[in-house]
Parts: C-alpha cells; sequence; structure tokens
C-alpha cells in the first residue's frame, strides 16, 4: 500500500512563509496528522481540509510550531463535531504537553486533563504501533533541547520522519543499512550553527547512497536561494502530495 504525504508547512519555528513543519500521511481511508503547530489551523483552511476529516494527530514534541494549534483543534471539534480529537503521544510527552502547555487555554469547560481533551493512545519509545491497518509508526527518541524529550518517527519500517534533531549520522546510516530505510524526511537548517538543529553541512557530509534517500524539510525563508546546492537532496514543498 502507497502512502501519501502533504506537508502543511515546511518551515522552521520562526519562518514565515513555509508555515510550521507540520504534515499529514493518508493511508487509504486514514488520515494521520503530524504535529499540529500554531499555523496549522490555517494551513488546513487553506487546503479547505475539515477537521473531521482528520482521524488522529501524532505529536514528536511541545514546541509551539509542532503544538501551538492543538488548543483550536480541540476546542472546534468539542464544539464543532462534538468529540474529542484522537491524540497519539510519547508516554513521556502526556504530562509535559499539558501541565507546560495546553492546561492554560484549555483548562476550562469541563476539560482539566489531557484526557478530558483527546483520546489520548499513549505510544511506548521503540515498539511500532498500528495505527491503522496500513499505517504503523515507532517512535525514536532522538537529541534536540537538552532534557526535554523528542521523538522522531519510523513509519511502516520503511521511511523516517525526523523530529526536530542534533545530527545522527550513525542513526541514519543504520536505518538504511539494516532497517532497509528507503526514504528519509529530515529537518534542515541551512544558516548557522546547528546547536539543536541538523545544518545542511553536515547533512552535506552523508555518503550520496544516504543523501539520495533524503528529502528536506523545518527549513527557513531563505530556502529559495539554496535551490542547487543540496547535491542530492531535494526540498519538500507546502501543500504538495508527495507518494512515499
Amino acid at each position: 500500500m502507497t502512502l501519501r504525504l502533504q506537508m502543511l508547512g515546511t518551515g522552521g519555528a520562526f519562518a514565515k512563509k513555509y508555515y510550521n513543519n507540520n504534515g499529514l500521511i493518508y493511508a487509504d481511508d486514514f488520515t494521520l496528522l503530524i504535529d499540529c503547530g500554531i499555523t496549522a489551523p490555517l494551513s488546513l483552511h487553506q487546503l479547505g481540509k475539515p477537521l473531521e476529516e482528520i482521524d488522529a494527530v501524532l505529536v514528536t514534541h511541545i514546541h509551539g510550531d509542532h503544538v501551538g494549534g492543538l488548543e483550536e483543534l480541540v476546542f472546534r471539534m468539542k464544539y464543532g463535531a462534538g468529540r474529542k480529537p484522537v491524540l497519539y503521544i510519547a508516554d513521556q510527552l502526556i504530562t509535559p504537553l499539558w501541565e507546560n502547555t495546553l492546561k492554560g487555554g484549555l483548562g476550562q469547560d469541563g476539560i482539566s486533563s489531557l484526557e478530558d481533551a483527546f483520546e489520548v493512545r499513549p505510544l511506548t519509545e521503540g515498539k511500532a504501533c498500528q495505527l491503522s491497518p496500513n499505517l504503523s509508526v515507532e517512535m525514536i527518541r532522538t537529541p534536540h533541547i537538552p532534557g526535554k524529550a523528542s521523538y522522531s518517527l519510523y513509519i511502516n519500517d520503511e521511511i523516517f520522519y525526523s523530529a526536530d534533531k542534533v545530527f545522527q549520522p550513525e542513526m541514519l546510516t543504520q536505518l538504511v543499512q539494516e532497517r532497509n530505510c528507503r526514504k528519509i524526511l529530515h529537518e534542515v537548517q541551512l544558516t548557522g550553527a546547528g546547536e539543536v538543529h541538523t545544518t545542511l553541512e553536515e547533512l552535506l557530509s552523508l555518503p550520496p547512497e544516504i543523501r539520495s534517500k533524503i528529502l528536506l524539510m523545518h527549513y527557513g525563508d531563505e530556502m529559495e536561494d539554496y535551490l542547487g546546492h543540496t547535491a542530492e537532496m531535494g526540498f519538500l514543498r507546502q501543500h504538495d502530495i508527495y507518494v512515499l
């Protein structure tokens, strides 16, 4: 079964032109939203995509460009569709997402916990979970901000979707050589030092056989200046549909 990907946005945390790096995965009649940042509701509106058509949302970590749209999602589903959104989330993120991010805005009208707002479906690191008959996801913890949990995804045991993360060449090599990874959707920082992100320079240091599997996302508004300077790697584009 072929998966399709449509990015609601492809930009980094401070990108204005390309929106937050959030994406829709289509697996037959099942639609998964990967992260729901501040710009996700606007992007869905521009696509004419009703919230009711999203079967579940999965959160990789709790920065605003990945979870800033969850409050609107909850309220619109509650008062529009009359139901709670399904939320897939690593078990270690459940308490921080509620206590540190959503409690202030959602804590009203009978909502006093994450479970009041969502149908929470915890995911265990390193264990693949079948979200639908044709879609499985494994959470892989990857380093981003020291002391804060962040998870990349291994989809259908063949597609790597990175969260925000520092460079991990050994992991990428292992995924390709030992786990038959055939496509890598990887965040990239085009300028500056990659203290908590992976830089283009670092990705260019990978061997061609790995670079050829990479599509770049989570980039800055200067992306157009780098066209033709990314070797075998291409850029994911907002709202385009890709067959994975």
